[in-house]
């Protein structure tokens, strides 16, 4: 009953806007690596058309979870192995790219002249991580971990991927980044970025919205945001990105 008296509200807000400013509102939900290269371009256009839109920033639970009581019309989101994400038959879900977790080593570290690092070559190396237990990334390491026979040492905690990227270089310890994460310029701080071998370590990133939406400005932010990924996933292909 929640759910449906929030998503009424937001119905209401948006009968108002129009009525005071010609104008229909959008609330979008995002994790912040896919809300920072997939979002500012998308939100550009819509906002050419007379949409308003506002962005609620959050980890996967707290997206998920606006998404479900109705206070957000949009959700960026994503699953990977060992993990599913089921919204129910009131969403659509619609697939944007598949997003992989890169290694982050030292520039200097022995490993980093491969071209891809076998997981079991790591078993010493002791591993930044994520500042919660439940850290999606963390979980698919120590899973790709146990499959080789090992589990992670964890030396520091952290959600900041420029601090992450700073005791990285230094030699601390080593750790997984978001492909989504990476600016380009990390060989300029002395880290060597590089595939992991024989483990397939990738999140797909959808957008989930209300079936009732999809018509709407929530559809129309959707397409924005498909041609946005598809000129993500070509720069990654292209290795300029």
């Amino acid at each position: 009953m929640e759910a449906v008296l929030s998503r009424v509200g937001l119905m209401e807000q948006e009968a108002s806007a129009l009525v005071e400013h010609g104008a229909m509102s959008l609330r979008v939900a995002t994790f912040p690596t896919a809300g920072a290269l997939l979002l500012p371009s998308a939100v550009r256009q819509l906002a050419g058309q007379g949409v308003k839109v506002s962005i609620v920033e959050g980890e996967l639970p707290s997206v998920v979870d606006a998404l479900r009581a109705g206070s957000v019309h949009i959700a960026l989101v994503y699953s990977q192995p060992g993990d599913p994400l089921d919204l129910g038959e009131g969403f659509v879900l619609r697939p944007l790219l598949e997003a992989p977790l890169l290694l982050a080593l030292p520039a200097g570290h022995h490993l980093a002249a491969l071209d891809s690092v076998p997981l079991d070559r790591l078993r010493d190396e002791g591993w930044i991580m994520g500042a919660s237990d439940w850290d999606p990334c963390d979980r698919m390491l120590s899973r790709a971990c146990a499959q080789r026979g090992f589990e992670p040492v964890r030396v520091m905690r952290t959600d900041d991927y420029a601090i992450l990227k700073g005791f990285v270089a230094t030699g601390l310890a080593a750790a997984l980044i978001p492909r989504l994460a990476l600016t380009g310029y990390e060989s300029e701080l002395d880290l060597a970025i590089r595939p992991v071998d024989g483990s397939v370590l990738a999140r797909q990133v959808s957008v989930a919205m209300l079936r009732s939406t999809v018509s709407g400005p929530a559809g129309k932010l959707c397409e924005e945001l498909e041609v946005r990924a598809q000129r993500i996933v070509a720069t990654w292909h292209n290795g300029t990105g």
